[in-house]
């Protein structure tokens, strides 16, 4: 008698479980479910910024890409790390801010206001290493994105606060 009630309750309890399929179906659900209220968020946190139409555009692409899991590209680098990453990288060519090869091409403010592509900010300076342009090589295969917007950074501050020669 105690065996077939144990045998019922084993029973009981199997027919109780969901299939597998079933599980699965439920897993995908909660998980879009979570997709769809970080979209949620993220367009709400767009939608607060509207009182200015320029925060608009800045909100609304993070927002964007927070919602669609894209990670929008990050200029504020790391200016001490630049640092190292210059002088092991750059310097040979840069040293003090200068440029051995085309010596009217320096990385001083003036110099980047007029030369470089893009004008004096991270974002040029980070297309610039990467990609390289003339007698420059390009480092994009070399450093990591890390370790260029932390050059970057590290130029930009440094042509603003000045060279040590």
């Amino acid at each position: 008698e105690h065996a077939s009630v144990q045998r019922k309750a084993a029973k009981s309890s199997e027919s109780q479980r969901p299939p597998p399929l079933v599980t699965s179906q439920v897993n995908i659900q909660r998980n879009n479910t979570n997709k769809m209220k970080l979209a949620i968020a993220a367009l709400l946190a767009g939608s607060a910024a509207a009182f200015n139409v320029k925060e608009i555009a800045q909100v609304g692409a993070v927002s964007g890409a927070l919602a669609f899991g894209i990670a929008a590209p990050a200029f504020a680098g790391d200016v001490g790390a630049g640092e190292q990453v210059f002088n092991a990288n750059c310097a040979a060519c840069h040293a003090g801010g200068q440029n051995v090869i085309m010596p009217e091409k320096t990385l001083e403010k003036e110099a980047l206001d007029q030369y470089l592509a893009g004008g004096r900010k991270e974002s040029s300076v980070v297309t610039q290493v990467t990609n390289g342009k003339n007698a420059m090589p390009a480092f994009g295969g070399r450093l990591s994105d890390e370790d260029i917007s932390n050059v970057a950074a590290y130029v930009i501050a440094t042509s603003e606060s000045g060279w040590d020669e």
